[in-house]
Formats: structure tokens, sequence, C-alpha cells
């Protein structure tokens, strides 16, 4: 197949990821041509759509090989091209009325991933294996607006300050950006005096679910978007267990993740 009909991203799309990469400064010792960053963005979103091993990236795809891939995965998130594009990309989606700041909603999941890495621990919920929790803050529907890893074994609850507290001001309209979410949505696992007190000083209401006093589906018609966004996380083959045990090339690939989820409400730019 020829290079031209294996395409992950769009050429509309790539326009506005290219001014965000860094320029590569020609190789004084000369070589083969370097791979064109288009090409190897392709690859990294089909390895992260598909879940193939680096190394087994099919050259036919015109990809170049999986550890070119690689090692421009892992120097641009150095360089924070994944944040600046989830950062650029939540801003059109505020320009166009499509992030919803009335409601947000937090919440983690856990996955497995092969020891070696310290952002593990013991799972409590796969009979003590190692693994790690994707922390998750989203907006009314669903779209992600800021994540963090920690192990397995951590509290829900553990993160929730430094996880509110990262919350993008996000712009896309005239004014000042929007930082905060009128109301966050939370499970009994965050039902603690310091998380509602803490959204208290930040002027946010909070819709905690309580211990021993409301239902498990209480406010589960508002939660059940965050539940969503993590199996949207999960359905990308790189993301339904952690195979990286580097913790900026996981923290990389769910940033890019995060983005193709924004995208997808960017319907022309898809």
């Amino acid at each position: 197949m020829g290079k031209n009909r294996n395409k992950e991203i769009s050429t509309a799309l790539y326009k506005r990821i290219e001014p965000l990469l860094p320029v590569a400064a020609p190789s004084p010792k000369g070589g083969r041509p370097r791979l064109s960053d288009e090409q190897a963005l392709n690859g990294i979103l089909f390895i992260l759509r598909t879940g193939t091993p680096w190394e087994h990236l099919p050259q036919e795809l015109g990809f170049g090989s999986g550890m070119t891939c690689w090692r421009r995965l892992r120097d641009w998130q150095a360089a924070g091209v994944w944040h600046r594009l989830h950062m650029a990309l939540l801003g059109e989606l505020r320009g166009a009325d499509k992030l919803d700041f009335s409601r947000a909603c937090i919440d983690a999941a856990s996955g497995a991933q092969p020891p070696g890495d310290p952002h593990t621990g013991p799972n409590p919920t796969d009979r003590g294996k190692l693994g790690s929790k994707r922390h998750l803050i989203t907006d009314r529907q669903g779209i992600p607006l800021m994540f963090c890893v920690t192990g397995a074994n951590r509290h829900d609850s553990v993160v929730f300050e430094e996880l509110v507290d990262a919350l993008p001001a996000v712009g896309g309209k005239p004014g000042r950006p929007r930082r905060w979410p009128t109301k966050l949505h939370a499970d009994k696992g965050y039902d603690f005096a310091r998380c509602r007190a803490h959204l208290k000083r930040r002027s946010i209401q909070d819709r905690i679910a309580r211990r021993g006093i409301e239902r498990n589906d209480r406010l589960g018609r508002h939660r059940w978007v965050v539940e969503r966004t993590h199996a949207w996380l999960a359905a990308f083959g790189k993301l339904r267990t952690r195979f990286e045990r580097r913790i900026d090339i996981h923290v990389a690939l769910l940033s890019l993740a995060c983005c193709v989820i924004c995208v997808r409400r960017l319907l022309p730019f898809c």
C-alpha cells in the first residue's frame, strides 16, 4: 500500500499541530534524511490506537521505524508539545461552545502494568498485582480537562487538591479565561472534609456523595460521563494495559489520547 493511503491524522489537523513542534536542526554528520514529523506522528497514533509494540510497527505503512516514533514521542513530551496541544484544543472547544464548565466530574481508574516503575503499587482490586491509577477531571460532557498518574495503591482522594489546582485556565472567548467549574461531582471516595473545604476555597460547589447517607447511584446521572471517558481512554490499545515502564512515555500517550478525544468534538478538523 502507498504511504498516502495510510494516514492516522488528517492534513488539516496536522497543520494545527505543526507550529507546536520544535524545529530539528540538521545533523552536521549528514546521513539519511530525517523522517518527517507528520510521518512520525502518524506512526505514534497508529501505535496508540492499535497497541502494537513499538518494534513491530509495520514498515509498509511508511511511518518509519517504531523506535524513531518512540524517540520523537519522548522528545516532544520533553518539549511540552502534547500539553500545549491539549490546551489549544480546549480553547477551540470553548470558542465553539463545546466545553461545558457548569459541572465537572472527577474519578480514578486502575490498570495493570509491568513492574519496574516508581508510579506503580499493589492494586487492592487485582490481588495485589502491580498497577497504576489514572486520576481524571472532565467537563460536563466528559471532555478531559486534566489528569495525573499514581500507583494503584494510592487512594483516589490523595491527589484531589493537586489535580483540582492543576485545572487549566481555558481561553477561546473574549474576556478572562475560564478555570473553575461551577460544580464538581465525585463519588464517596472523595467524601472528606478537606476535599469539600478545598472546593469551597475555589468557589466550586461540591457534589460529593456522602458515605452512609447517599446511595451509590445518587449522583450517577452526572458522574457517569467521567467513567465513560475512562472507557474511551482504555479503548486505545496502548492504554488498555500500561505497557510503558517510563512514566514520561505513559503520560505522553495519555495526553495524546486526550487530544484525540478533544479532536473528535471538533468535527471540522477530523
